[in-house]
């Protein structure tokens, strides 16, 4: 299980990331976003949004629990399961979102759903710091989530 940590000073560079990030997407990639209310987590799936030219921008999804963004080339799925337990995820379509080869899964809050999503992913912590300061520690788990750690290693040295 490879781990890496990118400190973010900012909200701009949050997004920068994120948009950094964005282009090494393919599809079929399941990203974990976990941290405190406030440690970047939307701000990070909106700047992956824009840089994959989506139209509308995400906001926190935890009232609707998953929203589709899409356009001729992805599907973005962004899940928020804040508040919610294991036995209460069932019937979000997650079968349907797995079959699509072009979908690209951000879950925030994502422990309900762990067991059903197959195992490789890449986990995000977003831990606070001063200020504007996050720490974003990562973990992979397989193969595609393990290129995608070392790109956006790459990405944030750039």
């Amino acid at each position: 299980m490879p781990m890496a940590q990118i400190a973010s000073h900012s909200r701009e560079e949050t997004l920068a990331l994120a948009g950094r990030f964005a282009q090494l997407l393919k599809g079929g990639e399941i990203i974990f976003l976990r941290g405190p209310i406030g440690a970047g987590k939307t701000v990070f799936v909106k700047g992956v949004a824009a840089a994959l030219g989506l139209k509308s921008s995400p906001t926190s999804a935890s009232f609707s629990l998953m929203k589709e963004y899409k356009n001729k080339q992805c599907r973005l799925f962004h899940i928020d399961l804040f508040r919610l337990e294991e036995g209460e995820v069932f019937n979000l379509g997650f079968e349907e979102m797995l079959e699509d080869e072009r979908a690209i899964i951000l879950a925030e809050w994502p422990d309900p759903i762990r067991h059903m999503l197959p195992a490789d992913r890449l986990e995000m912590d977003f831990i606070l710091k001063e200020g504007d300061e996050r720490l974003i520690a990562l973990q992979s788990f397989g193969r595609v989530s393990h290129a995608l750690l070392e790109g956006l290693c790459k990405a944030a040295n750039q």
